[in-house]
């Protein structure tokens, strides 16, 4: 595919960026000590923390792999999203008190609390490595309509992108973070609207063209209402999104590193409601602009277009069909998209190794100087190795990019929602139990994940499909930890604060 670069656009997209720069410069002046790297003070009120929040949850897979989906296939993957205010009202009660009873950095913090180092380091481990993954591939996805429109080299602009947005989110620390997302969030929905505008504008029918041919095509199908495990169906990709939602509300210290950074527990509630109430017709959004799409290249086809892989065919779209200067604008919000994901995911993976590894094992009792400089000492760290996993994910077939992810965050990460569930809702669930349910589920999260990658014979191979390996080693957790905990009998350790049952009235 071969567009032209325009100087307009190259100058729009250079402009937003220098901006961008700025608010890290900005707020690095701000930034004295840990509390206010991580956490901006817990000052922030519930509006911007919740516009943070879905600058975080979005990224460039929201702003191009959305509509990618809607353009090939229909409106199924909307449906994991669409169960989100649900998972919302049990972290508004439950979750964010949890987290907001002390004075926490880290959500691994309450791992160790009430299972012990051991766990908390698991859990702390587990996330760094998940989040590195996310990082190549976000960035790798975002350098692809930047490629298009320059010509330059892919490797070179991941290492552009990936050394501005780390310059940006090392300087500033987390309300450098939070206040660029807020800016961002808009950019990508003004990008969006633009795109939408674009397709509206040449269609003989306008937007009622868009339903119509849609319907037409089944582009707003969202699947069978029967229950297969094996398929996308409605009711099962349901059941998958409420897991991949608790487990980010839960879990994810992106998320809740903001429900700390909130100035209060009511504004963290706030936050969280204001998330849920707009992430949803953000997401529904994106999928209409990719039936939109759809439609578009029915009423004008485009043999270019034949030959494109799914991801590409919307870039491809703003390169050539979107007017010269407001196609900066719109590149500018897949920018957006993509920073705002990178900045949030640096940030955390900085707070983690700072709080959960270097503090009580690398480093201990060091003054907060220290451990400052060591934050950002990380943050370089990560930004490198992001840029390096991007460049790799460039060169090799995205298979085997996708088999390795995906076998990589099954192995480390199964265990998390688990861990969190038990350590909410329960009481007879002790620390040796824990470990021991924790231990047998990592190598069943091993088996089931070289299972789904074909890895092993097939008179060895599970018939299960790959969906399902998080809620199994997840399940398996909680049964092996419940049945072993039965048999040690009462839990001596005292759980004030660590449970629903045992919960501070106080802090709910």
């Amino acid at each position: 595919m071969n567009v032209t670069a325009r100087p307009l656009d190259i100058a729009i997209i250079i402009l937003y960026l220098l901006g961008t720069a700025g608010v890290g410069v900005w707020f690095a002046r701000r930034n004295k000590t840990t509390e206010e790297y991580f956490l901006g003070g817990r000052s922030f009120p519930g509006w911007v923390i919740g516009l943070s929040m879905l600058g975080t949850s979005i990224s460039s897979v929201t702003f191009l792999a959305f509509p990618a989906a809607a353009y090939t296939l229909d409106w199924r993957q909307l449906i994991s999203n669409l169960t989100l205010p649900l998972v919302a009202v049990l972290a508004i009660v439950v979750f964010i008190p949890f987290f907001r009873r002390g004075k926490t950095t880290s959500a691994f913090e309450y791992l160790g609390d009430r299972f012990g180092p051991g766990v908390r380091l698991y859990g702390a481990l587990s996330f760094i490595l998940l989040q590195l993954i996310r990082l190549a591939k976000v960035l790798f996805l975002v350098s692809i309509p930047i490629t298009l429109l320059t010509g330059v080299d892919i490797r070179l602009v991941i290492v552009f992108v990936g050394i501005f947005i780390s310059l940006y989110t090392i300087a500033g620390g987390i309300e450098a973070v939070i206040w660029t997302d807020v800016v961002q969030t808009f950019v990508l929905w003004g990008g969006g609207i633009i795109c939408f505008v674009t397709v509206a504008w040449q269609l003989p029918g306008g937007v009622g063209q868009i339903f119509e041919v849609g319907v037409q095509h089944g582009k707003f199908d969202v699947g069978s209402m029967g229950f297969n495990l094996n398929e996308r169906t409605f009711w099962t990709v349901a059941l998958l999104g409420i897991v991949s939602w608790l487990t980010m509300y839960s879990s994810d210290q992106n998320v809740v590193q903001r429900y700390l950074a909130a100035k209060s527990l009511k504004e963290a509630r706030k936050a969280t409601t204001i998330y849920s109430i707009i992430a949803v017709p953000t997401w529904a959004f994106f999928f209409f602009l990719g039936t939109a799409v759809f439609v578009f290249y029915s009423v004008h086809p485009d043999e270019a277009v034949t030959g494109l892989e799914a991801d590409a065919i919307f870039p491809y779209f703003i390169l050539t069909q979107v007017p010269v200067g407001i196609t900066g604008l719109v590149i500018a919000g897949v920018l957006a998209a993509a920073m705002s994901s990178l900045d949030s995911s640096i940030n955390a993976i900085s707070t983690i190794v700072t709080v959960d590894l270097m503090k009580p094992y690398l480093a201990k009792g060091r003054d907060d100087r220290f451990y400052l400089r060591g934050a950002r000492l990380v943050a370089v760290v990560a930004s490198v190795l992001m840029i390096l996993g991007a460049i790799v994910f460039s060169s090799i077939e995205k298979e085997s990019m996708n088999d390795l992810s995906w076998i990589v965050a099954s192995v480390f990460g199964g265990c998390l929602l688990g861990l969190f569930m038990a350590g909410f809702f329960t009481t007879r669930i002790d620390n040796r139990s824990a470990a021991i349910g924790l231990a047998v589920a990592i190598g069943l999260n091993f088996y089931l994940g070289v299972s789904a990658a074909g890895w092993l014979p097939e008179n060895m191979t599970v018939p299960i499909h790959s969906y399902w390996t998080g809620i199994l080693v997840n399940l398996a957790f909680l049964i092996l930890a419940g049945v072993v905990a039965m048999f040690r009998g009462r839990n001596q350790k005292d759980l004030s604060g660590l449970t629903v049952w045992t919960l501070d009235r106080e802090t709910r």
